[in-house]
C-alpha cells in the first residue's frame, strides 16, 4: 500500500479520536466549565450535527475543488477546529469548535473513499478503503482511552491540543504524499440528493440507521458517569473502561460483516439489533456491581457498531433499484443518518438525565433500538413482497463515518 494511504488512515485516526472521545470527558468538562452533565452531553450532538450537515452539503458545494487542495483544507480546518477547543474559554466556544471540526469530518469521509482508491489499482480498491477505515477503528482501541486518559490527567484542554498535533502530522504527511492528479468523479448536487431523500424504502434504511445509533448513544454519551456514580470507577479508571470498550468495537466490526456476508444484510441486523438491545437493557441491572458493569461493556462494545456493515450493504443494493443513478449519493446520505441518530440520542439521553436520571439511559436506548428492529423486520417483509432475495456477500467492517 502507498505511503498516502497511511497519511490518510492517520488523517482518520484523528478525526476519529476528536469524535469519540468527549465521551469519556464528559464529567471533567461538566465540572470544569460549570455546565450540567446533559449540557456537557450536546457537545457529542453538535459535533455529530456538523457531520450530518457537512457530509451531503460541502461535498456538493466543493464538487469541483481538486480532491489534494480539499484535503488540505479539511485537515487544516480540522486542526483550527480543535486548537479553538484546546483554547475555548467557555462552554459556547467549545460548543462553536465542535461543530467546526465537525463540518470537516462529515467532508473527510466522503471523498476519503474516493482518493484511496485513486492511489492503488481496481483490485486492491477495497483493501484500501479498508485500510483507510482502519485509523477509525484504531481511534476507538487507543485514542479514546489514551485522550480520556490526558484529558482527567492534565485537563480536557491537553486533549484537544494533543489531536490538533496529530491534524497537523496528517496535514504535512498529505500534503507531501498525496499525488496532485487525483482523479474527480462528477459532483453530486443538492438536488440529486434531495431527490434520493424522495424514495420511501431509502428513507426506511435511514430510519433503520437513525434508530440503531441513536439508541447506542442515548447510553453511550453518558457511560463514563454511569461508570463513575453507578458503577463505582475512578475518573483514572474510565480511561481502562474505554479501552476494553474499543477492543471489543473493533473485534464486533469484523464480526458484523462477516455475518452481513453469511447471512446477508438483513438477518445480520435483525441478530445484531436484538443483541444490542439485550445488552443495553443488562446494564439496567449490572451497572451497580463494578465487575458486572465491565463485562456487560465488554459485550456492548462487540454489537455497538456490527450494524455498520449491515447498514452499509443494504443501502446500496436498496440503492442499485431504487436510485441507480445516485448510489454514491445515498450510500453518503446513509453516514449523514449515523451522524443524526448520534445527535438524536446524545441530546435525548441529555433530557432523560436531567428528568429521570443516568440509569434511565440504558433501557430507554434499549427501546429505541428495539424500533431499529422493528424498522428491519419490516424492510425484509417488503422486500419478500417484491421478490428481492438477499444475496450474502460484499459487506466489509470498513466504518460508519
Amino acid at each position: 500500500m502507498p505511503l498516502a494511504l497511511w497519511a490518510l488512515t492517520l488523517s482518520a485516526f484523528a478525526i476519529g479520536t476528536t469524535e469519540f472521545v468527549i465521551v469519556g470527558l464528559i464529567p471533567t468538562i461538566a465540572a470544569s466549565l460549570g455546565v450540567s452533565v446533559p449540557s456537557a452531553g450536546l457537545l457529542v450532538s453538535l459535533y455529530a450535527l456538523g457531520v450530518a450537515i457537512g457530509a451531503p452539503v460541502l461535498t456538493a458545494l466543493t464538487g469541483r475543488v481538486p480532491r489534494k487542495h480539499l484535503l488540505l483544507g479539511l485537515m487544516a480546518l480540522f486542526t483550527v477546529g480543535n486548537l479553538v477547543a484546546w483554547m475555548a474559554p467557555g462552554y459556547y466556544a467549545l460548543m462553536a469548535a465542535r461543530v467546526l471540526t465537525g463540518l470537516a469530518h462529515g467532508v473527510f469521509f466522503s471523498i476519503g473513499s474516493t482518493i484511496a482508491t485513486s492511489l492503488v489499482s481496481k483490485e486492491k480498491a477495497a483493501s484500501a478503503i479498508a485500510l483507510m477505515f482502519t485509523g477509525l477503528t484504531v481511534a476507538l482501541v487507543t485514542g479514546v482511552p489514551l485522550g480520556t486518559w490526558i484529558g482527567q490527567s492534565f485537563g480536557w484542554q491537553s486533549t484537544f491540543l494533543a489531536v490538533s498535533l496529530l491534524g497537523v502530522i496528517a496535514f504535512i504527511g498529505s500534503y507531501f504524499l498525496v499525488p496532485s492528479q487525483i482523479a474527480m468523479s462528477p459532483p453530486a448536487s443538492l438536488l440529486t440528493q434531495l431527490a434520493v431523500l424522495r424514495k420511501p424504502r431509502l428513507l426506511l434504511v435511514y430510519a433503520m440507521t437513525t434508530l440503531g445509533y441513536g439508541g447506542t448513544f442515548i447510553a453511550f454519551t453518558y457511560l463514563a458517569p454511569i461508570l463513575q456514580e453507578v458503577s463505582g470507577f475512578s475518573a483514572s479508571s474510565v480511561s481502562l473502561v474505554m479501552l476494553v470498550y474499543g477492543v471489543s468495537v473493533a473485534f464486533g466490526n469484523i464480526w458484523g460483516g462477516k455475518l452481513a456476508d453469511k447471512k446477508g444484510p438483513i438477518k445480520a441486523l435483525q441478530i445484531v439489533f436484538a443483541l444490542l438491545a439485550a445488552v443495553l437493557l443488562l446494564l439496567t441491572f449490572t451497572a451497580s456491581n463494578t465487575w458486572l458493569a465491565l463485562g456487560t461493556v465488554l459485550l456492548w462494545g462487540a454489537v455497538a457498531f456490527g450494524n455498520v456493515p449491515g447498514l452499509q450493504v443494504y443501502v446500496v443494493q436498496r440503492a442499485e433499484r431504487d436510485a441507480p443513478q445516485a448510489v454514491d449519493v445515498a450510500s453518503g446520505l446513509n453516514i449523514a443518518a449515523f451522524n443524526v441518530g448520534i445527535a438524536l440520542g446524545a441530546w435525548g439521553g441529555g433530557l432523560i438525565v436531567a428528568h429521570l436520571g443516568l440509569m434511565a439511559t440504558p433501557w430507554i436506548g434499549a427501546i429505541v433500538v428495539v424500533g431499529a428492529l422493528g424498522l428491519t423486520t419490516l424492510a425484509g417483509w417488503l422486500d419478500r413482497r417484491d421478490g428481492l432475495v438477499h444475496v450474502a456477500g460484499a459487506s466489509r467492517a470498513v466504518g460508519a463515518h
